[in-house]
C-alpha cells in the first residue's frame, strides 16, 4: 500500500510533464448551498483529465518501449500523450462503446486504437492477454495510485484546511491516491467518493466491506462506469475513505449544466458527480469548506444537448405537460395567452387527438416552455388549473 513519500515522489517525477491545475473558489456554487465551495480543476489538465498523472508516474519507472492499456476514453489518452512524451508506443484496448471524441483524441496523441468488447470489463481481458507489450493498469497499480494522489497535495498546497474533498469513483484510483495525501496532513479532513446509481460497484463494495461486481447500466459518468473495483484501491479505501454517495443521472445532467452556466466549464459527467453530490446533500455540507475534484472535461459533444435539455428539464426550467381541452376553435389561443401572461417561454406546441381513452371532442395539447425555474413553473401550472384546466405533467428527456 502506497504511502505519503510514493506520492511526494510521484510529484516530483511528473512535474514537468503535467499542470499544476488551478483550484478556483466558486462564490455561485458557495452561495447554492451556503458553503465555501471550491474546484479542483482538473478538466483543464492535459489530455482533459487527472488520468495522465498516474500514467506518467507508471510509465516513467517502465523499461520496456511498448506498453497497452484498457479505457473507457480518459486513461486511453493519458497513456497515449505519456506514451509520446516518454518515446514509448502505445496499444490502448477500447470497447466499442467508448465515445467517439474519446476514441479519436486517443488516435490523435499517437496511440494504437483497438475497439474490442461492449464494455470495459471486456476490453481489459483483452488487454491483459497481450503479454508482447507491458500493462498499464487505470487504476489498480500502486504507481497509478501514487500519480493520482499528487492532486491532492496540490490541493493542500494551496488551501491547507478543509472540511471534505467529493471525489469521483470508478475504480477507485483516483480516491484512493487523494485520501492517502490529504489523510497524512489533514486527518480530520472528509474524504467521500461519489458514484452514479448506474455503476455503484465501490459504493455497494464500502457498505458490504468487500469488493461487489455490478455491471453498469447507461450513464452520463462513462467515465467511472466500472464493473469492479480494484483489489488495492478496496483496501485503501476502506483504510482512508470516510462515506460514499450515490447520484441520479438527472443530478448528473443537471450539475453538468450547473458548470456550463455559472462557472463556463466543460464538465464531463464522471467530473459533475462530486457537483451533484453537494446539491443533493446540501444540508450535510451547509458551512463547510468543500473540494469538488472535478476529475475531466471530455464530454461527447454529440451528446451535450441531449444533456442540457435534461438538466434543463430536471431543473425546472423547461416544463412538459399536457392539457386536455374541447376540440373547438380558440382553446390553443387561450392557453398560450395564459401561458404568455405569467411570462413563460413557449418552445413546442403538439396536439394529440387520438390517446387512448381520450374522449371525442377532446384533444390533448402538450407544451413544452421555458421557465425561470420550478417555481414559475407551479405558478403557469396553477393558474391553468384554477381555470379549470385537465393537466398532466410529464418528463422529457
Amino acid at each position: 500500500m502506497i504511502d505519503l513519500k510514493d506520492i511526494k515522489n510521484a510529484l516530483g517525477r511528473i512535474r514537468p510533464y503535467v499542470h499544476k491545475t488551478p483550484l478556483i473558489h466558486s462564490l455561485s456554487f458557495s452561495n447554492l448551498i451556503n458553503a465555501e465551495v471550491y474546484l479542483k480543476t482538473e478538466n483543464l489538465q492535459k489530455t482533459g483529465s487527472f488520468k495522465v498523472r498516474g500514467a506518467f508516474n507508471k510509465m516513467m519507472g517502465v523499461s520496456g518501449k511498448r506498453v497497452i492499456a484498457a479505457s473507457m476514453g480518459n486513461h486511453a489518452q493519458g497513456v497515449a500523450f505519456a506514451a509520446a512524451a516518454l518515446g514509448k508506443q502505445a496499444r490502448i484496448v477500447m470497447p466499442v462503446t467508448a465515445p467517439l471524441v474519446k476514441q479519436e483524441a486517443t488516435k490523435g496523441y499517437g496511440a494504437e486504437v483497438l475497439l474490442f468488447g461492449e464494455n470495459f470489463q471486456e476490453a481489459l481481458d483483452l488487454a491483459l492477454s497481450q503479454k508482447d507489450h507491458i500493462f498499464i493498469h487505470p487504476f489498480d497499480d500502486d504507481e497509478v495510485i501514487a500519480g493520482q494522489g499528487t492532486a491532492g497535495l496540490e490541493i493542500l498546497e494551496d488551501i491547507g484546511a478543509v472540511d471534505a474533498v467529493l471525489v469521483p469513483v470508478g475504480g477507485g484510483g483516483l480516491i484512493s491516491g487523494i485520501a492517502a495525501s490529504v489523510k497524512a496532513f489533514s486527518p480530520k479532513t472528509e474524504i467521500i467518493g461519489v458514484q452514479t446509481a448506474s455503476a455503484p460497484s465501490a459504493y455497494r463494495s464500502f457498505l458490504e466491506r468487500h469488493i461487489s461486481g455490478v455491471t453498469p447500466s447507461a450513464t452520463l459518468a462513462d467515465g467511472i462506469a466500472v464493473n469492479r473495483i480494484g483489489e488495492k484501491t478496496f483496501g485503501m479505501i476502506m483504510r482512508y475513505v470516510d462515506d460514499m454517495i450515490l447520484v441520479s443521472e438527472d443530478s448528473i445532467a443537471m450539475s453538468i449544466l450547473l458548470f456550463l452556466e455559472r462557472k463556463k466549464l466543460v464538465v464531463e459527467g464522471a467530473g459533475a458527480v462530486p457537483l451533484a453530490a453537494l446539491i443533493d446533500n446540501s444540508g450535510r455540507f451547509r458551512g463547510k469548506r468543500i473540494v469538488l475534484l472535478v476529475s475531466g472535461g471530455n464530454i461527447d459533444f454529440t451528446l451535450i444537448d441531449r444533456i442540457i435539455h435534461r438538466g434543463m428539464v430536471t431543473s425546472g426550467r423547461i416544463g412538459v405537460f399536457e392539457v386536455i381541452v374541447d376540440d373547438l376553435p380558440g382553446r390553443l389561443h387561450e392557453l398560450t395567452g395564459i401561458v404568455a401572461a405569467h411570462r413563460g417561454n413557449i418552445l413546442n406546441v403538439v396536439h394529440n387527438r387520438i390517446l387512448p381513452d381520450l374522449p371525442l371532442g377532446k384533444t390533448a395539447v402538450i407544451f413544452t416552455i421555458e421557465t425561470r425555474g420550478k417555481g414559475h413553473l407551479e405558478e403557469i401550472l396553477l393558474d391553468l388549473k384554477k381555470r379549470g384546466y385537465e393537466i398532466n405533467e410529464k418528463k422529457k428527456d
